[in-house]
């Protein structure tokens, strides 16, 4: 769920200004960018070409051909199971009903929609963690609501309310291998003591220094640290001590603005109507008239333990609130906790989190304070191929009184203004961010921005329909480290037909609008694809088909699509077994039609995924789900 309206309009320098001003100033720099993804690449960052995958290709499918068909394809050799759908149990609970016609309590114990990010967690067998038995937690993004309820939005009502945010939030979901042979395929594990659904309405803990703040308290809380829910999960990340980070990322549409909303509010995209989403009528908390202060307790990373169910979920404001995509975590060189986020919006910004304390490996959950004493940093990047993280921190950078910042709360809580007035880089809307684990390169999407007018050597697309993906490696190799160097990886486009690649960044399968990443443990980069459905199919796109998932080669540089998803969806979350034998991969919104969500009739007439592909599935409704895909013969996937 994107929503398209600009809402920053400070001066501050946008990345394709600093691409050019780069380029004009340094033929070496843009011989690497040329060069896109070989050797020269990798040299400019002081790491030898094998250092990330060694010579030849680390990939080992034969590529599958675009498509634009309404089913799942995988390379010859592999094997796609369905594994959890939306409306399916998480334990002994409610079967789906394919009518819609499921109630909210039944909601509340099943698959919520549009799965997103999520994450495998191992259980551990004799010291060694499992690569057939663990649990998954699964982000639910959004909800669309012509699918979701008999009759679609039609006689909106309490009723209707509930069950859309029962929908969404987070599944944690036990699962096995199981059988053998032929036979051998993932199960739910049913009853199952570690299921749960944290939902919209899920009580959860606020931490760190916004706890407490006066602009966190409502009617309902009035000390500020105690909030109901969580919503717009997008991507994730993984702590070193294995618990689960959910990101909330759009946020701001489930809120209605009557009247004209404050500077803050428009900054975050608050506004009257909100997204069309009409849980205000019968929830007042999204009524910003009724509760100004609750929009201001979501756009925070969430923290769950898989492990223990009876747990509260914590929001952690150290880490700052804006349209969060993803958390990835990684340790410094002296064990502090270093969370890469991005924010997911045209003209948004990429921060850092960097602990406080170290962590100390054999530390459990509740040992220490990581995410909520820190110091949270956005990025500056330099037009020379340097960049700096600068300190959101109240009392430094201007962060202060006079600029309308009182005390940490408030520059946490107004992340984007902070970020503003110290004087970020503006992005092509931030998505998932990966490390590399051989070299510690860090790679982030930059999704597309339709909304640029500035046109360069190094991006030569005013209106940046395809997207790229940049990369940064942190001084002396240290997540913590105030200064990194820069450069892009790839410009995505139809490298064959379209200007956009004519100087060979792209070395093998054309894709657009990448958004996923993951690095599995050889270090091949998985790619994910959300072309947006206006543009799917149509123009350049027409060639380069419906989303998909690619494998990238980041030492040789090729790049081979592994995966082509149903019509009108999106590819989105990847996580793998420890033996990397066994991919999970989501399929989210099947049959979207772009404006027409209270439609029923429209999806179906675009989609009948997964029904149409797997006999097991009853009802012809479009419904979001985790595939599983495995080798034929057992071994490493990808290879």
């Amino acid at each position: 769920m994107k929503d398209d309206l600009l809402s920053n309009d400070s001066a501050n320098p946008h990345l394709e200004q600093l691409l050019g001003a780069r380029a004009a100033g340094s033929a070496t720099r843009r011989q690497i960018l040329q060069a896109g993804l070989g050797s020269a690449a990798l040299a400019f960052f002081g790491l030898p070409a094998q250092a990330a995958g060694g010579g030849g290709s680390a990939i080992g499918f034969r590529p599958i051909a675009a498509a634009t068909d309404d089913a799942v394809r995988v390379p010859e050799g592999y094997t796609l199971q369905l594994l959890y759908a939306w409306g399916d149990p998480i334990s002994l609970g409610p079967a789906f009903r394919g009518d819609a016609s499921n109630s909210a309590p039944e909601q509340a114990e099943q698959a919520g929609m549009h799965h997103d990010g999520m994450q495998f967690f191992p259980f551990v067998n004799d010291g060694r963690p499992s690569s057939t038995h663990g649990l998954l937690c699964i982000n639910h993004e959004y909800t669309d609501e012509g699918l979701l309820h008999v009759g679609g939005t039609a006689a909106w009502s309490h009723a209707k309310t509930l069950k859309s945010q029962n929908a969404h939030g987070i599944s944690v979901i036990e699962v096995q291998l199981r059988g053998g042979g032929s036979e051998l395929r993932w199960q739910i594990v049913r009853p199952s003591a570690y299921a749960r659904r944290i939902t919209a309405r899920t009580p959860m803990r606020i931490d760190g220094p916004a706890a407490g703040a006066v602009d966190m308290r409502t009617r309902d809380d009035r000390r500020g640290n105690v909030v109901f829910g969580t919503l717009a999960n997008c991507a994730m990340g993984l702590t070193p001590w294995g618990t689960y980070l959910s990101c909330e990322e759009n946020f701001n549409g489930y809120f209605n603005a009557s009247g004209t909303p404050t500077a803050a509010q428009r900054r975050y995209g608050i506004r009257e109507g909100g997204s069309g989403l009409r849980w205000h009528e019968h929830d007042s908390r999204f009524d910003v008239a009724s509760e100004p202060n609750e929009a201001n307790r979501f756009g925070w990373v969430v923290e769950v333990d898989p492990w223990q169910p009876g747990r509260p979920p914590v929001k952690h404001t150290a880490l700052g609130r804006f349209k969060h995509e993803g958390a990835t975590v990684t340790l410094a060189s002296d064990g502090r906790v270093v969370v890469y986020m991005g924010d997911d919006e045209a003209f948004e910004y990429i921060y850092k989190y960097v602990s406080r304390d170290r962590f100390i490996a054999g530390s459990s959950a509740t040992s220490g304070r990581w995410l909520e004493v820190g110091t949270l940093y956005v990025a500056r990047f330099e037009a020379d191929g340097r960049g700096q993280w600068v300190a959101l921190q109240h009392g430094q950078n201007n962060l202060n009184e006079a600029n309308g910042f009182a005390g940490q709360a408030e520059v946490l809580i107004r992340a984007r203004q902070a970020a503003d007035l110290v004087g970020a880089t503006k992005m092509d809307r931030p998505e998932w961010i990966a490390v590399q684990p051989q070299s510690g390169e860090v790679y982030c999407t930059l999704t597309n921005n339709r909304q640029r007018v500035t046109a360069d050597a190094a991006n030569p697309r005013a209106d940046n329909a395809f997207g790229h993906i940049i990369r940064w490696r942190e001084d002396a190799g240290d997540a913590a480290a105030g200064r990194f160097s820069w450069d892009i990886f790839v410009l995505c486009g139809d490298s064959q037909h379209s200007d956009a690649n004519k100087r060979g960044n792209i070395r093998g399968d054309s894709f657009g609008s990448p958004d996923g990443l993951f690095f599995d443990r050889a270090g091949r980069l998985w790619i994910q694809t959300d072309v947006p459905g206006r543009l799917m199919n149509h123009g350049d796109y027409q060639r380069i088909g419906n989303n998909q998932m690619l494998v990238a080669d980041v030492a040789s540089g090729e790049i081979r699509r592994f995966l082509t998803g149903p019509s009108g969806c999106e590819i989105t979350g990847l996580t793998a077994t420890p033996d990397s034998c066994n991919l999970f991969v989501n399929v989210q919104h099947p049959g979207e039609v772009p404006g027409a969500r209270s439609d029923p009739a429209r999806p179906l007439a675009v989609s009948g995924w997964p029904a149409n592909q797997f006999a097991e599935v009853t009802g012809g409704r479009p419904r979001s789900a985790t595939l599983v895909i495995r080798r034929r013969d057992g071994g490493v996937v990808g290879t």
